[in-house]
């Protein structure tokens, strides 16, 4: 064998193995969004915003928490790390989480891995307030691409996101009793009264 011969062998060799690690196989585009940073920075913004309005709604009893998507896309993402860290064996449902508040949704965008493929992933979610005055999360639509959805989705989608808002709203607001929750222009706002 020439050596145009076994750098031809070798190169494609290397091109086939790097193909057959990871193939990515398509899903929503998201890429016209403008990308939301990351930062441990605003996690620990959004429980200050959460402590400054029970703070202030101490004397009114009436709260008022702005979440932007900076905060919640930060609070989702150490949430889906320290739930792999917890679980080494598991992939995580979704990594590289964007998470969009507008229209009125919670719109979450990802990546997801499933054997050797990986697919752009996309979420809408309704958020609402039940009888008791708790967060309703209902999925309106997930799409996968051509990857199928991961079966018990729904409820694992619920969790994480009840997780997400337990971890960062839960330990202050024991006593809140929620009335309203409004998404728009990357805010989202809930308004509550404490019990």
């Amino acid at each position: 064998m020439n050596k145009s011969s076994s750098l031809f062998l070798f190169l494609a060799t290397l091109i086939l193995t790097a193909i057959a690690c990871n193939v990515f196989v398509g899903g929503p585009d998201y890429s016209d969004r403008a990308p939301i940073p990351v930062s441990n920075e605003a996690a620990e913004s959004l429980k200050e915003e959460i402590k400054r309005a029970f703070e202030a709604g101490a004397m009114t009893g009436e709260i008022t928490i702005n979440i932007t998507e900076t905060q919640i896309t930060s609070v989702l993402a150490q949430r889906l790390i320290t739930d792999q860290n917890l679980q080494q064996d598991q992939k995580p449902l979704i990594t590289d989480p964007q998470v969009y508040l507008r229209d009125g949704q919670m719109q979450i965008f990802g990546k997801t891995q499933q054997g050797m493929f990986t697919a752009n992933i996309g979420i809408i979610v309704s958020v609402g307030v039940d009888a008791n005055g708790n967060p309703k999360i209902e999925i309106v639509s997930a799409d996968f691409g051509p990857l199928p959805a991961p079966e018990g989705l729904n409820a694992a989608i619920s969790a994480m996101i009840e997780e997400a808002y337990t971890g960062s709203v839960g330990p202050v607001a024991t006593g809140l009793r929620i009335q309203t929750i409004s998404i728009a222009d990357g805010v989202m706002t809930i308004t509550g009264r404490i019990r």
